[in-house]
C-alpha cells in the first residue's frame, strides 16, 4: 500500500502521535504540489498498484484535497483517506457532495477517533467529528490507537450505531518512536492490552463488528482462547509487519513514520514502486537480523522462524536497537548503501 502525505500540518495534538517527530522537522506550511501528485499516480499505475492512501497531518487541510481525491478516483484507484474528521463546514460540504456519487468500495475514510474522556479534546473538535460522521458515516471505518493500558472504547460502539459506520474497527498500538517522547504502550503491557480488548467481546459480537489490526500485536502475547475468538470474529489475524511506504510532500520516501529518520530517501532514487518496496523490505530484514524481535524469546520462537509472526513491529525493534547500540541504526543504512554501489 502506498501512502501519500498531502501535508505535514495537523489540527490535533494527540499525545501518542507517531508522526509528530517527522512533522516537527518539516515545513509546517508545506503542501504537496499537483505535479508531484501526478508523478506518484503515474509511478503507482505503472507498477500495477490499484490502492492508495491519502494521509497527513490532516489531509483535508490541503487546499485542493477534494480535487486530489477526485483525481485518484478518476485514475481508477481505490482510495483510503486517513483523517480525524475535523474540517470546516465548507470543506465537508464539498467533500460530501463529491463522495455521494461513489461506491463505498471505492472510497473509505479511516477516521482516527480519540476517547474524549481519556484524551484532551476541545468541544469544537467533537462537534466537527459528529458532523463529519453524520455526512459520511457510510464511507467511514473508525480507527483507534491504544496508547494507555486502561483504554476504553465504548464510545466507538456508540458512534458506529448512531452514524451507521462500517462495521470494522482498525486497531493499532502506539509504539515509542526512536528519539521521541510520545505516549505509548511498553512491550510488557501488550498482553494486558489484548486481555482488555477481549473484555469487549460481547459488544463486538452484538454489533457484529470485525477488527483490522495494525502492526504491533505479537502472536506470543495472545492466548489460544483469545486467538480463536479474534480469528472467528475477523476471519484473519495478521502478526506480520510490512513496510508502509510513505511519500512526503517534498517527494521523500520512507517505510513508515516511526522509521522516517532512519531511512529517508528521495523518490527519484527509485525507478518503480516495487523497487521501493524491495529496498525497505531488505532494510527491515537487516533490522531483524540485528535483533530478532521485541522480546528476548523471539530469537528461538517457532512462530518467527515459520514467518507467522514478525516478532513485533519494526519500529519497536529499531527503538530497542537504538537503546542498546545507537550507532548501529546508521551503520545498517550505510552498509546497505555500500552493497548497492558495489
Amino acid at each position: 500500500m502506498a501512502n501519500i502525505l498531502l501535508t505535514n500540518k495537523c489540527v490535533r495534538e494527540c499525545p501518542y502521535c507517531f508522526a509528530g517527530e517527522e512533522m516537527a522537522q518539516s515545513p509546517s506550511s508545506e503542501f504537496i504540489a499537483w505535479e508531484n501528485i501526478v508523478y506518484l499516480a503515474d509511478l503507482l499505475a505503472a507498477s500495477g498498484e490499484k490502492r492508495v492512501s491519502l494521509l497527513g497531518g490532516e489531509p483535508s487541510l490541503h487546499p485542493e484535497f477534494v480535487d486530489i481525491l477526485a483525481y485518484f478516483i478518476e485514475r481508477g484507484f481505490n482510495v483510503s483517506v486517513f483523517t480525524c474528521g475535523i474540517m470546516s463546514k465548507a470543506r465537508l460540504d464539498a467533500l460530501a457532495q463529491h463522495v455521494a456519487g461513489h461506491s463505498i468500495a471505492r472510497v473509505t475514510f479511516v477516521c482516527n477517533v480519540n476517547n474524549p474522556t481519556q484524551t484532551k479534546t476541545h468541544e469544537s473538535e467533537i462537534e466537527k467529528l459528529e458532523a463529519f460522521l453524520a455526512a459520511l458515516g457510510r464511507w467511514t471505518m473508525p480507527a483507534f490507537n491504544i496508547y494507555r493500558p486502561d483504554f476504553e472504547i465504548d464510545f466507538i460502539f456508540d458512534l458506529i450505531e448512531r452514524h451507521g459506520l462500517k462495521k470494522r474497527l482498525r486497531l493499532g498500538i502506539a509504539h515509542p518512536i526512536p528519539g521521541a517522547n510520545n505516549a505509548s504502550i511498553e512491550v510488557w503491557q501488550i498482553a494486558g492490552v489484548i486481555t482488555r480488548l477481549c473484555g469487549y467481546r460481547s459488544e463486538f459480537e452484538r454489533l457484529r463488528i470485525k477488527l483490522t489490526f495494525d502492526c504491533g500485536f505479537p502472536l506470543c502475547q495472545v492466548s489460544d482462547e483469545q486467538l480463536g475468538w479474534l480469528t472467528r470474529l475477523s476471519g484473519h489475524m495478521n502478526f506480520k509487519c510490512h513496510p508502509a511506504i510513505d511519500f512526503t510532500p517534498d517527494m521523500q520516501v520512507y517505510c513508515c513514520f516511526p522509521l522516517a529518520t532512519l531511512a529517508k530517501k528521495s523518490v527519484f532514487d527509485f525507478n518503480s514502486f516495487k523497487e521501493i518496496n524491495d529496498h525497505y523490505r531488505k532494510l527491515q530484514d537487516r533490522l531483524r537480523g540485528e535483533i530478532p524481535g521485541i522480546y528476548d524469546e523471539c530469537a528461538a520462537c517457532c512462530h518467527r522462524s515459520e514467518r507467522t509472526c514478525a516478532g513485533g513491529p519494526a519500529c519497536q525493534i529499531a527503538n530497542r536497537l537504538a537503546n542498546e547500540s545507537p550507532n548501529r541504526l546508521r551503520d545498517i543504512e550505510h552498509e546497505q548503501l555500500e552493497a548497492r554501489l558495489s
